[in-house]
């Protein structure tokens, strides 16, 4: 231990070096800011420029956003009116076609013609809404030089030039003879005598085709137009005709004017927006020179945006072309200017902000490293101390698990009844305080995470025996009833962590005792889901409980609790508690096996409660009660003591076994904690092989006894009628002796039983006090039929017991032997054993549990090494596997176990512990492996190919150590080791452990 502490120091040392180390790294190191801070007013300039320029690029972006939506929006638009005005002028077209050949079929193929002048004129009249783009169509005649004379006579009128002229002579005219009212002023006119017209006329009749003319101002409006000329034939054309043909056949020209002003300005006065753009018509036929056909060529507008939409009029010939504008020049982009600016802004004051904290950080980080050195110091006192727990904590652990070692060593030997008593009291505190001291450690694990809960079965019944154990000395010095009720729906065995519940329960019993100066103090266990509302109070039971009110006794009120005093919780009172028992009493019949309900279920509920009739928690208080190192007030701590942490690791623990914690506090009256825990079933086999020995293992000479309670307090006779029933002893209560007696007279029980008693067990209270008065019990009426019986065996059940009042329960007929509460398993059947003279003698080999037959099994004849630098940790080790039938050798430090497992060698496993001097567990432990690793090469390089292989060399090495910090199961299996087994040796762990390793065998009983 000296060479350890020595090691721990020089550790701490290191530690002090490396603090020292880095508060002078520390000291000497800047941060950025720091080491910048002349740099901070440039960079707050730069951030203004860069900020500007940022907005500067933010507003010709959405401003340039903008004029794409004004281009695409001119766009549409201008699209929509070319379609329109393109669409309108083909429907005009096709219908001046469907007028040709109306002509050419009524005019020329019917002799004689259908048409004339007047007809004409009424038709196209009607028809003109067909035709809204043309001003008026006319038709003129295909008329040659030889056949004028004639021509002139039939119509009488002479050919006319366009300037109204008498026509000079040609090669052929084309004259006016049919025309639409609104243009009847152009008949007789020679179409032939206009240059546009005369164009149009010689290109239709050679393609066919629909043809137009440049623009020009028309006859009568002087509007800018075009004339539309369509080809009239006398006969059909053949398939494909040739131009010659086509001159032939053609018998005339169907015109028809477009007043394209009017046309256009019609088209965008229907249309909504026509306000906001300008629009442009153009004949582009000659690119060098446009023709405006509508619009001005020097309007203003915005000459910035503007688009071209390409016109179709039918001739290929000719070319259009629409230009749209707008009619104003964009506005300003307020949207646009607004957002870069409260950019601007924003940034700024982002910048000046951050130069601000800038400024700030510079005057904090100068007050930070001069409380820089503080804090480093202050984090090294915490690593070491850290340090100093871990090793300390282990320093103490060994030789308390050489306490429980050899204590358990102990237990296996022939003790009387009170020698195995005081042995396992002493067991049960030892384990108890290093429970304690682990819990300064659980703190740590839980704030770090890394606390795990076990999974294996155990009794809780016996573990609520142990902590009442613990504190029994305590509440008898003080006078408080300690008591533990267990319903029997509760399974005998259940899966969980055993020692996290002890540590919970000892938790909350503790803090009851350190409160609680009279009253009592009640552990009650029950299914959750079998909690029940109050019912009628005053339902018949077989147990004397009088009325359900308190009873005023002396001047002094009377609660129906286990002491007499109030409760805090009213839950928890008798109107409860008294249906839990009356519902397992009729459960309960002479087969005396306690059957659990729901057996089907992987998991039960328990709830525990913790009831107390001490000084209470304050309301103010009441709010911090879970908070790590908090305490009611400043004088708790001084009172009382204790550091604070223990409810609050309570409901950590609680929280992990899948309940919760709450508690009812009344100041001077009590506290009540309750809690929820999830714990999974046991199968019947498995529960009885986890039984332990010693103190858990519960006589079985008692079983089918008769025995009688007397008590005049319900709660508590339940509380000694559970005790009673763990043996098997069939109990009835009585309210008082007198009672007790007369039920066995003539006229019966008053509990409807008849049944001659083994025992009598009498509570000291309800014996001195009340009716009975201190009454002898040779005076009783013993009588059953009219025959005496023999008188049972009466035991004085008490707290406290005077020299006086022990020779007057003699005197009065009870036992020598008094059963002193708090009322456990192991004293219960200490003190029947004295009293009925059964179970004296303990046949170890007999006796044993189940659990360490088949641990004796596995064990029995196995060669196994131990390897600790502790002779006490040694002999401990030792003891308990040779108890099991295994064969021992030590070894006391790491280089000693190497030399004994030098191949070849014949032990079956080893047991190392972990810290060691000179050499550790794991350092052996790897060396070890090394060796056996080049022993397996060298069998393995000399097997010939096809042969039988051989066993390798792998020796089981377990490791054992008391440090709960630093010997975790990773590290163990880093170096090596197969397993992990916590000193002292549990049966349990051992078993859990070896079984991996060994295969049971058959042990005589010799």
């Amino acid at each position: 231990m000296g060479l350890k502490l020595q090691q721990s120091r020089h550790h701490h040392h290191s530690v002090a070096v490396k603090v020292n180390e880095q508060m002078g790294t520390k000291r000497g190191g800047y941060t950025f800011i720091q080491a910048n801070r002349a740099w901070l007013p440039k960079f707050l300039l730069l951030w203004i420029m860069v900020m500007a320029f940022a907005s500067t690029w933010i507003y010709k972006n959405m401003d340039d956003d903008n004029k794409v939506r004004r281009q695409e929006v001119l766009s549409s638009m201008c699209d929509q009116r070319a379609r329109m005005l393109q669409d309108q002028f083909s429907v005009s077209v096709n219908h001046v076609h469907a007028l040709a050949i109306l002509i050419s079929t009524f005019h020329y193929y019917k002799n004689p013609s259908a048409i004339d002048q007047e007809t004409f004129a009424e038709y196209t009249a009607r028809t003109a809404f067909e035709r809204p783009l043309l001003s008026g169509v006319a038709y003129a005649e295909r008329v040659i030089h030889s056949d004028r004379e004639k021509f002139e006579r039939q119509n009488g009128w002479t050919i006319k030039t366009m300037q109204r002229e008498p026509s000079p002579i040609r090669d052929e005219y084309a004259p006016v003879i049919l025309s639409q009212e609104t243009v009847s002023y152009i008949e007789s006119l020679d179409m032939m005598s206009g240059e546009e017209d005369r164009e149009n006329i010689l290109r239709a009749r050679a393609t066919g085709k629909a043809v137009l003319t440049r623009p020009f101002r028309l006859l009568g409006s002087h509007h800018l137009g075009v004339v539309l000329t369509f080809p009239v034939y006398k006969s059909k054309l053949p398939p494909r005709p040739t131009v010659e043909e086509r001159i032939e056949a053609t018998a005339g020209y169907l015109g028809g004017a477009f007043d394209v002003e009017s046309l256009v300005e019609n088209l965008l006065g229907q249309l909504a927006g026509n306000q906001a753009f300008l629009v442009n018509v153009y004949d582009i036929t000659n690119s060098s020179d446009h023709l405006i056909m509508y619009g001005h060529q020097n309007q203003d507008g915005d000459l910035a945006l503007l688009h071209e939409s390409d016109l179709d009029f039918g001739d290929p010939f000719r070319r259009h072309l629409m230009i749209c504008r707008y009619h104003q020049k964009a506005p300003t982009s307020w949207t646009a200017l607004t957002t870069a600016f409260l950019f601007f802004v924003i940034c700024l004051l982002v910048g000046y902000i951050l130069y601000g904290a800038a400024m700030h950080i510079v005057k904090v980080e100068d007050d930070f490293h001069e409380m820089q050195e503080l804090k480093v110091r202050a984090e090294a006192a915490d690593v070491a101390k850290s340090q100093f727990l871990a090793t300390v904590s282990h320093e103490i652990r060994t030789p308390m698990n050489g306490i429980l070692g050899m204590l358990a060593l102990l237990l296996d030997t022939d003790l009387s009844s009170t020698q195995r008593d005081y042995a396992q009291t002493a067991q049960v505190c030892g384990k108890a305080l290093i429970a304690l001291i682990n819990e300064v450690l659980d703190r740590a694990k839980i704030e770090a995470g890394k606390l795990e809960l076990e999974a294996v079965p155990f009794d809780l019944r016996s573990i609520l025996d142990d902590v009442l154990s613990l504190f029994s000395e305590k509440s008898r010095n003080k006078g408080v009833e300690l008591a533990v009720f267990v319903s029997d729906k509760v399974p005998e065995t259940v899966m969980g962590d055993p020692g996290r519940f002890r540590q919970i329960i000892t938790n909350l019993v503790g803090n009851s005792v350190k409160f609680t100066e009279r009253g009592h103090i009640f552990v009650k266990v029950h299914l959750a889901e079998n909690t029940k509302p109050m019912v009628d109070a005053k339902a018949e039971n077989c147990l004397n409980g009088g009325s359900d009110e308190g009873v005023v006794i002396s001047g002094a009120r009377q609660f129906k609790t286990l002491s007499g005093y109030e409760a805090a919780d009213e839950r928890n009172s008798w109107d409860s508690f008294k249906h839990i028992v009356a519902d397992e009493e009729s459960r309960y019949d002479a087969s005396i096996n306690m059957t659990v309900a729901d057996e089907t279920s992987q998991s039960v509920t328990l709830m525990v409660s913790v009831e107390d009739t001490g000084i209470g928690i304050p309301l103010i208080a009441q709010d911090r009660v879970f908070m790590p190192f908090m305490q009611a007030d400043s004088s708790t701590s001084r009172n009382y003591g204790g550091t604070g942490i223990g409810l609050s690791i309570t409901k950590c623990l609680v929280e992990l076994m899948g309940g919760h914690i709450t508690f009812i506090s009344r100041p001077q009256v009590g506290s009540t904690f309750s809690f929820t825990a999830v714990f999974g079933r046991c199968k019947k086999a498995s529960s009885r092989d986890t039984k332990k020995s010693n103190g858990e293992d519960l006589p079985s000479g008692f079983k089918g006894l008769k025995a009688i309670v007397v008590d005049a307090k319900p709660v508590r006779a339940a509380v000694t009628r559970y005790h009673l029933k763990r043996f098997g002893i069939l109990v009835e209560v009585a309210s008082s002796v007198k009672i007790a007696a007369s039920a066995y007279g003539k006229n019966g029980s008053s509990c409807g039983s008849k049944i001659q008693p083994d025992i009598i067990l009498v509570e000291k209270d309800s014996w001195l006090s009340g009716e009975d008065g201190g009454l002898s019990l040779q005076m009783l009426d013993w009588k059953q039929n009219g025959h005496v019986f023999k008188l049972p065996k009466m035991i004085l059940l008490a707290m406290n017991i005077t020299n006086v009042e022990l020779e007057k329960a003699k005197a009065a007929g009870f036992a020598d032997t008094t059963i002193m509460k708090p009322m456990r398993a192991s004293m219960v059947g200490a003190c029947l054993q004295q009293v009925l003279g059964i179970g004296k003698k303990r046949q170890p080999g007999k006796d044993m549990l189940n659990g360490s037959s088949v641990l004796r099994g596995l064990l029995y004849g196995k060669k196994i090494l131990v390897v600790d630098d502790n002779i006490v940790n040694r002999r401990v080790a030792a003891g308990a596997l040779k108890k099991f039938g295994a064969a021992v050798e030590c070894a006391d430090s790491g280089k000693a176990a190497l030399k004994l497992l030098q191949l070849p060698h014949n032990f079956d496993a080893c047991f190392m512990d972990i810290q060691m001097p000179e050499m550790d567990g794991f350092e052996a432990t790897r060396q070890i492996r090394m060796m056996e690793s080049q022993a397996n090469e060298q069998i393995n390089g000399g097997m010939e190919e096809g042969s039988a292989g051989k066993g390798e060399w792998h020796v089981p090495i377990l490791a054992m150590t008391a440090d709960v910090i630093h010997a975790t199961y990773d590290e163990c299996l880093k170096s090596g080791m197969d397993g992990y087994v916590s000193k002292p040796f549990e049966e349990e762990n051992l078993y859990q452990a070896v079984a991996k390793f060994f295969k049971a065998k058959p042990i005589s009983d010799s």
